[in-house]
């Protein structure tokens, strides 16, 4: 899955949604984590409700599973969750990319919180398929 990170200098979760300069896309998978690209936007950017500039952003992360930011908008982030992109803020301005996709990976590999399994299902309908027929098969073999 494709993740998103809005950051000023590629390597904290450092800026808001809708006045980033920079958003950098990892792809993240049980195995492990690689960076894919660092999506730039020029113009007007300031946090001014200025709603134009969102429609660019939210295009490029049409693969994404989840957003990172360090602040967004409500107007934003229903427009994220309308293109089934989870928006999550961080804790922190000092919070580390590096360190969510570590825990994502590590959360892969276990038990995904609920919140992450809908995010995955939203983005890959075939996991919510494959969970009805585990759940048909448990119920066949009593």
């Amino acid at each position: 899955m494709k993740i998103a990170f809005t950051t000023n200098d590629n390597i904290h979760i450092n800026a808001h949604f809708g006045s980033a300069r920079k958003i950098d896309v990892y792809e993240v998978d049980q195995a492990g984590y690689t960076f894919v690209e660092t999506l730039r936007f020029d113009g007007n950017l300031n946090e001014d409700g200025n709603e134009d500039k969102l429609l660019p952003k939210i295009k490029a992360l049409h693969d994404c599973t989840i957003v990172y930011v360090s602040t967004i908008g409500g107007s934003a982030a229903a427009r994220l969750i309308k293109q089934k992109i989870t928006p999550i803020k961080a804790r922190s301005e000092d919070q580390e990319i590096s360190e969510i996709v570590t825990q994502l990976v590590q959360t892969l590999n276990g038990s995904p919180p609920p919140w992450l399994r809908k995010a995955l299902q939203q983005r890959n309908p075939v996991l919510d398929e494959l969970d009805q027929l585990d759940e048909t098969k448990e119920e066949v073999t009593v």
